[in-house]
């Protein structure tokens, strides 16, 4: 499916404080690794390497998650991995109150976006009202999901 992909809002400055907090969570784990086995010269330089070579995929893919349009279907990024599906695999875009059960209570978590699809599984998105993107923007959380819906109902009945 080759397109050009567009995420419908512009991603949120709780991502920078997250990889700040995970380049501390990295120097600290290297802290702790050179203090735990005793690494000196090239064994500090290696683990350096690797842990900001990791920072940096890890910021990137950061960076880039999220939803995505085009003419053709709908994108989600995650942080491991990409979903691409095409308007004509998803039956529904919608609205879903996520909740997480411990124990016997219930934890509501807020609302989400999540896409069924025409054969019956759904896909969770990287859509939350409470997340990075759309904490203190909520209006801008709603004007995403309405855009995603009419991408969709515009795809199901082109004019």
């Amino acid at each position: 499916m080759e397109t050009t992909w567009e995420r419908p809002y512009t991603p949120g400055t709780g991502r920078w404080l997250v990889i700040g907090w995970e380049i501390v969570a990295l120097a600290l784990l290297g802290w702790t690794t050179v203090q735990q086995f005793d690494l000196t010269g090239h064994g500090i330089r290696v683990l350096a390497g690797v842990l900001a070579a990791v920072w940096v995929v890890g910021s990137h893919r950061i960076l880039q998650m999220g939803a995505y349009v085009g003419p053709a279907g709908l994108r989600i990024r995650g942080l491991l991995r990409s979903r691409t599906m095409s308007w004509d695999e998803i039956a529904h875009v919608r609205l879903h109150k996520a909740t997480h059960k411990i124990g016997p209570w219930e934890i509501e978590s807020g609302m989400t976006v999540l896409i069924e699809r025409r054969d019956g599984t759904t896909v969770n998105t990287e859509l939350w009202a409470q997340g990075v993107d759309f904490h203190s923007r909520p209006k801008l959380f709603k004007a995403v999901y309405h855009e995603l819906r009419n991408r969709h109902l515009q795809a199901q009945n082109p004019v």
